[in-house]
């Protein structure tokens, strides 16, 4: 990657944040170093998504201190988020992604290759040319998985990216995922599956009510959890 300089560990320390006099994330202290995909799961609701933009550094936290590679207030070159539904330029699918590379500062010489190349990691071969907007909802999300790939990120951060979308979909998704964490860029992502939390995961992040749950390896955490709500949310209990 062109990075010299890395953003990770990301570290939280005892991090809050509020919004209308709300709670949304209550003391996390966290660590996400480099290592296999982290996928945050636990009811609607629990912070996730706020985590998710506290780790990009789009809020700040109105209490606690978040690090990047040991710094603080860092620009968040090196990182690229997701969100759950994307929004799709009105241009092509490639013309989305080189869009994507001019933001990036990639040369305008390289942009249609490169285009190609992203095209083709994320599974659109073939679709450079279709409008964004008339793709399916699952290539739609490649799509948004390739523009943020655009800028070659340390971190890349998923809100729920396979939400709605059908079984074929997630597992061209899943793969794309898989994908990216073999090229050595860390995964964050938030989901609602734990289907799909035990097909990717590395390490598992609990969160309910804006707390941090538990938090270890997913070979751990679903073979013998610490707490009573994880092994009931394993369970598919209800946490209240």
């Amino acid at each position: 990657m062109r990075a010299s300089v890395s953003d990770l560990p990301i570290v939280l320390e005892e991090v809050s944040f509020a919004s209308g006099g709300v709670t949304i994330l209550d003391h996390i202290s966290l660590a996400f170093a480099t290592r296999a995909p982290a996928v945050l799961i636990g009811p609607n609701g629990a912070g996730k998504t706020t985590l998710l933009r506290l780790l990009m550094g789009l809020i700040a936290p109105v209490r606690g201190r978040v690090t990047w590679g040991g710094r603080e207030d860092v620009e968040p070159t090196h990182r690229a988020i997701v969100f759950q539904r994307p929004v799709m330029l009105r241009r092509s699918a490639a013309g989305n992604i080189r869009y994507a590379l001019a933001a990036a500062g990639v040369p305008r010489g390289e942009r249609a290759d490169r285009a190609d190349e992203l095209c083709a990691l994320v599974g659109l071969n073939g679709l450079g040319r279709r409008p964004a907007r008339k793709l399916s909802g699952g290539e739609q999300q490649r799509l948004a998985l390739a523009r943020a790939l655009a800028k070659e990120p340390q971190i890349l951060l998923l809100d729920e990216p396979t939400a709605s979308l059908d079984p074929a979909a997630t597992k061209a998704i899943e793969d794309v995922i898989r994908s990216i964490a073999a090229r050595g860029i860390k995964v964050v992502m938030s989901t609602h599956d734990l289907g799909e939390a035990r097909r990717l995961a590395g390490e598992i992040v609990l969160m309910h009510r804006g707390r941090l749950i538990e938090n270890g390896s997913a070979d751990t955490f679903f073979a013998d959890p610490r707490t009573e709500e994880a092994r009931r949310f394993i369970r598919g209990e209800l946490l209240v």
